[in-house]
């Protein structure tokens, strides 16, 4: 009976862990793809290719079909991990490095946690909240540190686009427990994939020849692990280890996208950069001890 009860929460650091790892390479890869691709088309075509693949994956599964209120559910997800993360933050990388935009990341398992809270109906212990909080200002804190009015209106991009990803994490989350976690995603693409198909059509480039191998490659990887893979793995273990707990896994994301920047895209690291991780890294045991 003790593993049994002991099982679920492990099972859901190892998925979380895997999706965390997933979505390491996003950024770095919506970096190097809106180098060749138009930010919206990239977004809307990103969700079209998973859309598809999501809408085949549910035929030949038969994935369960969710009720009305669901549907709803599934509208907010669609809107915060379909459409407004992506977008924004392809916008967000014309204006700033990947490297740069990778820290905002930190403020992702404050955003997920809150909203695990106001939507998941979590109440996760008061030093949790010390050290998912200090987490964060680590990495609001370097954000602040740089030259801001270079990267302002990035910066900003970031920090919606970090608010509509909680939301969308925490939501899908919390469908996952009653729809499963390959469902909920999919369905949510499968509601965006009507307008994502026809803005995809509208506003793609007049010419492909023009466009690299890296940044095939990228919009690959973004539609099919980055839009849908990932999230598999990702809202199961938020399901079953908790949205709080597990989110606070996002802090070492940007460890693992920071080392892909610089290897794939040859960005600067700084000494700062590096040291702000680790701090964000401390943080994920303490969060962790205290999330429930």
């Amino acid at each position: 009976m003790q593993e049994k009860q002991n099982n679920p929460p492990l099972s859901g650091w190892i998925n979380g862990f895997v999706g965390m790892i997933i979505f390491s390479g996003s950024l770095p890869a919506t970096r190097a793809a809106v180098l060749d691709f138009d930010p919206l088309f990239l977004t809307v075509a990103r969700a079209s290719i998973a859309g598809l693949l999501a809408l085949l994956l549910v035929i030949t599964l038969r994935g369960k079909r969710p009720n009305g209120a669901q549907v709803l559910s599934l509208i907010v997800v669609a809107l915060g991990v379909v459409i407004g993360f992506p977008l924004l933050t392809a916008f967000a990388l014309q204006h700033v490095t990947s490297a740069h935009s990778i820290v905002f990341l930190g403020l992702l398992p404050l955003a997920t946690a809150i909203f695990g809270v106001l939507r998941g109906g979590e109440r996760p212990r008061p030093a949790f909240w010390i050290f998912s909080g200090l987490g964060s200002l680590l990495v609001t804190g370097f954000a602040l540190s740089q030259d801001i009015a270079v990267s302002a209106v990035g910066d900003l991009l970031m920090l919606a686009a970090v608010v509509v990803c909680g939301l969308g994490y925490a939501e899908g989350a919390r469908l996952t427990r009653v729809l499963g976690g390959w469902q909920v995603i999919s369905w949510a693409l499968i509601i965006a994939l009507p307008l994502m198909l026809t803005v995809a059509v509208l506003t793609r480039p007049a010419s492909f020849s023009g466009i690299s191998e890296p940044a095939w490659f990228s919009l690959g990887y973004v539609s099919l692990f980055s839009m849908l893979i990932g999230f598999v793995f990702w809202y199961k273990g938020l399901a079953q280890g908790g949205i709080a707990a597990v989110g606070q896994l996002q802090l070492l994301q940007p460890f693992f996208a920071l080392a892909l920047a610089a290897t794939f895209l040859q960005e600067s690291v700084s000494i700062m950069m590096i040291l702000v991780t680790m701090g964000v890294i401390v943080c994920v045991a303490g969060s962790r001890r205290f999330a429930r």
